[in-house]
């Protein structure tokens, strides 16, 4: 089988091994992030590997040769699955890949907004140290972590591994029901999490039902003091009403590694320079190098298990 890899550089610089993807196919071509040659480089592969370009309709009809696609990510929002199992085109992805990875980008945001790294690295540097040390170390609230409550939004792998970090520093842990599902005991309505939790993490899927789900009503539901991380998708919070929240001191800050639209070539309101307490990542979190190796690895386990015929890492 030939299979065409058609953003291979949004996975790799040349640091990963492709051994375990070659031993599945027949022929192994990597490109480059080109939107534009898409429907070329997919003509005559039997297998299209890929990560952030979207495959619509039209490119699923054009692909005459095409049985599987194997997606480099859990999220599937960029291929058009009902068009995919139309055309009886299987479609797989990896789960659980990143865990390790995507744990450690949530707390170095929670800690760096915590501890307020990026502001006391400039006073220690700025001279504002030197000049008034009283004034300088009190200038920013720390605030212990132990004893307050980490909210989770989505309780999958990746809300789970954020939330075992927060009970090793002694957090309570309160989860989110899934919106339009029923409730589960022990967990609390959205609302309700937001107005109790010191932490708010976002690491539910985007679709219809999440879509917008934190605007300018559930952003003043939070505790003023609270922080809000999202590493999951952007388009979960309304980008307007965050960055008013924030400049109103209505929250006490937010860490994101993912924005609506990536790159966010039309702007975004967070991206303003003048908003406090914000920081903001270009969907780094997953990109560890064992993470983004362990991905191809389960590509390939994905691609040789649909070779005989099974099932493994489909969701169409």
């Amino acid at each position: 089988m030939r299979a065409a890899f058609l953003d291979y550089d949004t996975v790799s610089n040349g640091d990963l091994d492709t051994a375990s993807l070659r031993s599945v196919v027949d022929e192994l071509l990597l490109f480059d992030l080109d939107g534009t040659k898409m429907r070329d480089r997919m003509q005559g592969a039997d297998i299209v590997l890929v990560n952030k370009l979207v495959l619509d309709e039209e490119l699923l009809r054009g692909a005459a040769d095409l049985k599987l696609v194997a997606l480099a990510a859990t999220g599937t929002n960029n291929v058009d699955l009902v068009a995919a199992r139309e055309r009886g085109i299987g479609v797989c992805n990896v789960r659980a890949y990143c865990t390790a990875s995507v744990v450690q980008q949530v707390w170095g945001l929670i800690l760096s907004l915590t501890q307020h790294m990026a502001q006391y690295s400039r006073l220690s540097r700025d001279g504002s140290w030197v000049r008034d040390e009283a004034a300088t170390v009190l200038s920013h609230p720390i605030r212990e972590l132990q004893g307050r409550i980490f909210g989770v939004i989505g309780w999958g792998e990746l809300g789970k591994g954020a939330a075992e970090i927060a009970a090793a520093f002694g957090m309570r842990v309160v989860i989110a029901n899934r919106r339009g599902a029923p409730p589960v005991d022990g967990r609390l309505d959205l609302d309700e999490l937001l107005k109790v939790a010191d932490i708010v993490s976002c690491h539910c899927p985007l679709n219809d039902t999440t879509r917008g789900m934190l605007g300018e009503r559930e952003l003043a539901l939070m505790k003023r003091d609270a922080l809000l991380i999202n590493t999951a998708r952007g388009a979960l919070i309304d980008s307007a009403a965050l960055a008013h929240a924030l400049r109103a001191e209505k929250l006490g800050g937010a860490g994101l590694d993912v924005l609506p639209e990536e790159p966010p070539v039309h702007g975004d309101p967070l991206l303003d320079p003048d908003i406090p307490n914000l920081l903001i990542t270009p969907h780094v979190a997953w990109s560890a190098r064992e993470a983004r190796q362990r991905c191809l690895n389960e590509m390939a386990e994905n691609i040789r298990d649909f070779r005989r015929g099974g099932r493994r890492g489909r969701v169409v």
